[in-house]
């Protein structure tokens, strides 16, 4: 049975232990370098082919930095690449195919961005050794499959390559918009996918002046105007709206309709059921390994992917399946406590307005924030945490106020543990069960700030946000940059605190599976992006999902095994059924 052993390198400190997992290694003591401790580092190298799996060394490591593993037989000599010594390892790989988007699912840290970098040629597999494997190496390895054509001629294929971050994009690229997509454009499409995803507004803008959702659609145009046989998009769905997320995945479905091939990252379902053909399901340990199944048809793929079960491998990775509610919740709040009423409020910037009618919230309800980007959504939680103040009214409740805001910017030189309870003082008996152990925050207690991915930090800032003692939540934008159980893993999480604490939340998300999955009510932002915007509600969850999706024209049936949303293709037959019923979401 293949064995690995993992070394957390950002979790391992041996200044601060007592070298634990070498004095108490059984190999060691017989004599064996089962555990060496590096002069240099000071940090310990496991050998695997020494190591028993007796797992004393995990056990007594006391910042949980070390994991051994036993992987299926079946799994052995497939190793595609590892980054060093007790490092992350990636076995099997997606197959591109022309005229096929093919996409790529699974927890966060499984693979997913080192399987499109190996096959996009930025990462030479090494296939477990140190250094990248050769050619011929390549070719015996992948020889009777379809990758063994693909790596003999991998220097000769023309790739187009959309990364995850695009944070850092006025780093590296300056001008305008629309410069900037004439000097990349190879196919003459850059007029075309401006329309498609909705840049023409903005193409005499300078990047750096971007919104997150504008950089977005900015990547994936500049990645599509390229000529290439193969195009790799890594999570293009991060910042964007529900109608925008559908163009997008209608710009990236065109380019294999032209006969290339596509590989996508996702973790919006509804969205990469859109525009895939095939679905390949990752999984594995975070961090420590992952593993590629094979490829199945996208409504199989994510329905096992959901189901937590691979058949065909005999696998299970997953203690429980996710289900969703096809009907709307029967836990709306008619009536009950009123946790606090805003009155009529209006904001105005230049080129934008905000209205916001009068509305209440209950005890321990949660309140789903709805609508396009640049409606005024931020704008209005902004407003509730005393951030911005109304230009026409007044906020009069005197109520304890936490405030998760959009954009993850913590400037603090220290680890997540001091960082949290300078936020919070002292932890109560209830915040690790109930909060930092779901939200998987408690291994990264002892990690610098400022060596977080954006999951982690999102998962952190929601921890703190939680944390704090307060009467009403306010959480922008929660499952940005966490994978499919990390959101619903999040919505537990607020539910339960909010109906523990007995307070109230605002939640905005763009999302679908996460604001049903959390929603009491919806508040419903109509309007025109960016000029003016209105609040509608709080209002039930099928009266206010019919009005959001009836404004961006999209519905929604539901799978009938898992019950989870599929987007209907626009004039369809379900989909003109759906828009003369009124029905857009919930159909029962």
């Amino acid at each position: 049975m293949p064995r690995i052993a993992i070394l957390d390198q950002d979790s391992c400190q041996p200044k601060r232990c007592s070298l634990e997992c070498h004095r108490y290694c059984p190999g060691v003591r017989t004599g064996d370098d089962t555990v060496v401790i590096d002069e240099r580092t000071g940090r310990p190298t496991i050998f695997e082919e020494l190591c028993t799996g007796c797992g004393i060394c995990v056990h007594k490591c006391p910042f949980r930095a070390i994991s051994i593993i036993n992987l299926p037989q079946e799994l052995e000599g497939r190793r595609i690449h590892r980054y060093g010594p007790n490092r992350f390892a990636l076995y099997e790989l997606p197959i591109p195919r022309a005229g096929k988007v093919m996409g790529l699912v699974g927890q966060n840290g499984t693979g997913k961005t080192t399987a499109l970098e190996i096959l996009a040629g930025r990462l030479g597999p090494n296939l477990g050794s140190r250094e990248a494997a050769p050619p011929k190496v390549l070719n015996e390895f992948f020889k009777g499959s379809e990758l063994q054509a693909y790596f003999a001629r991998i220097g000769r294929v023309k790739t187009a390559y959309k990364p995850q971050a695009i944070d850092g994009l006025p780093k590296v690229v300056r001008g305008e918009v629309g410069a900037l997509l004439a000097k990349a454009d190879e196919r003459g499409a850059s007029r075309e996918l401006s329309e498609a995803l909705g840049l023409s507004e903005v193409l005499d803008r300078n990047v750096k002046l971007l919104s997150g959702g504008e950089l977005q659609r900015l990547a994936i145009a500049a990645t599509a105007v390229r000529e290439a046989d193969i195009y790799y998009f890594d999570e293009p769905s991060s910042h964007l709206d529900v109608y925008q997320r559908l163009n997008a995945a209608r710009v990236i479905r065109g380019l294999a309709e032209a006969g290339k091939a596509v590989l996508v990252v996702e973790h919006d379902l509804a969205m990469l059921d859109y525009m895939c053909d095939y679905v390949h399901v990752l999984y594995g340990k975070p961090r420590a390994y992952g593993v590629v199944s094979s490829p199945r048809g996208v409504r199989v793929g994510i329905n096992v992917f959901l189901d937590g079960y691979l058949r065909e491998e005999n696998v299970r990775f997953r203690r429980e399946s996710i289900r969703f509610e096809v009907r709307p919740p029967s836990k709306a709040r008619v009536a009950g406590r009123a946790m606090f009423s805003y009155p009529k409020l209006k904001k105005r910037f230049k080129g934008f307005e905000l209205e916001v009618t009068p509305g209440s919230v209950y005890v321990g309800e949660v309140v789903g924030v709805v609508g396009p980007n640049a409606i005024g959504k931020t704008t209005f939680v902004r407003m509730l945490a005393g951030e911005l103040k109304p230009t026409v009214g007044r906020l009069g409740f005197k109520l304890a106020v936490a405030h998760k805001s959009q954009y993850l910017k913590i400037e603090f030189g220290g680890t997540v543990e001091a960082w949290l309870r300078e936020l919070i003082g002292e932890f109560g008996p209830s915040f690790d069960p109930e909060i930092l152990q779901p939200l998987e925050v408690r291994p990264l207690l002892e990690r610098r700030l400022e060596e977080l991915s954006g999951g982690e930090l999102q998962r952190i800032a929601i921890a703190a946000c939680l944390g704090q003692p307060a009467d009403i939540y306010l959480i922008d934008e929660p499952s940005a940059y966490l994978d499919v159980e990390q959101r619903l893993s999040t919505a537990r999480v607020i539910r339960r605190v909010i109906e523990r604490r007995e307070a109230a939340a605002f939640v905005v998300d763009h999302d679908m599976l996460s604001v049903d999955f959390v929603s009491d009510r919806l508040l419903v932002f109509t309007g025109e992006p960016s000029q003016v915007g209105k609040t509608q509600g709080p209002l039930g969850m099928r009266e206010g999902m019919n009005m959001f999706l009836r404004e961006v024209g999209v519905t929604f049936r539901r799978d009938p095994q898992t019950g989870r949303p599929r987007a209907n293709k626009p004039g369809s037959g379900l989909d003109r059924e759906q828009k003369e019923r009124g029905e857009y979401f919930y159909l029962g």
